[in-house]
């Protein structure tokens, strides 16, 4: 019985140990995970492993997602219409196959097109490909129909872009302009790492240290979405001194 709950026990740990190292939730927790034996391991799932099930949704959702590309790469022999186009370049851009999301998103764009959405998406898929030129041309058309578009998303991706061209100073201008009223940590960092490239390395720790900052008052599943550019920010806090 005690060699039983011993060897479960142990694969908790691992599972939890596991969680840890992917996740990097806040340090305490390897020392309830290791101190605590099984039972902290599974107090550390009770409380960390099982609320970050929400944030799989997109991992669980692969298979349908797939079935529905299958449908719309057949659909549009048939149908080739702007509307299941732009649906399998959403798909495409979701499933990590960034060709094909531009792919479709070229034939969804024409001169006439007048909302944001296709080109800030074919911008996303540009980023992903390396092509920050045609990024840049795609989030520009689409801050200039909506400035505010996904948050102010785009806007900041704009002024990230226009810093890997190496138009920095518009880059700078961009980043000062969209943080006035942004408090997206992605934009927020990523004007910290150009201001740390362009040496001015206290405003780049000013700007990392807001994103850390937003931290103790945000609720439990944003602190989880936002881990990634804790992470990031505490890196190049330590990175710049």
């Amino acid at each position: 019985m005690l060699g039983d709950f011993l060897q479960y026990g142990l694969i908790v740990q691992a599972i939890a140990l596991t969680h840890f190292v992917r996740r990097r939730p806040d340090g305490f927790w390897i020392f309830v995970i290791i101190m605590g034996g099984g039972v902290g391991a599974l107090i550390y799932i009770l409380v960390e492993v099982i609320p970050d099930v929400v944030l799989l949704r997109g991992a669980v959702q692969v298979f349908p997602r797939r079935k529905r590309i299958r449908y719309l790469e057949a659909a549009i022999l048939d149908n080739p219409s702007v509307g299941n186009y732009e649906e399998l370049g959403d798909l495409y851009l979701e499933d990590g196959k960034f060709a094909k999301a531009r792919e479709c998103f070229d034939r969804v764009i024409s001169p006439r097109t007048g909302t944001a959405d296709p080109f800030y998406r074919r911008g996303l898929a540009a980023m992903a490909l390396g092509d920050h030129a045609a990024a840049v041309a795609d989030l520009e058309q689409a801050v200039r129909i909506d400035p505010r578009y996904d948050y102010q998303r785009a806007a900041g991706l704009l002024a990230h872009e226009l810093g890997q061209v190496g138009r920095t100073d518009q880059a700078l201008a961009q980043f000062a302009a969209v943080t006035e009223t942004s408090t997206l940590s992605e934009t927020q960092y990523n004007y910290a790492s150009l201001l740390a490239a362009r040496g001015r390395t206290a405003e780049a720790r000013e700007w990392a240290q807001r994103i850390l900052a937003k931290k103790p008052t945000m609720p439990a599943y944003v602190r989880r979405q936002e881990r990634p550019w804790f992470r990031k920010a505490r890196a190049l806090i330590k990175k710049v001194g």
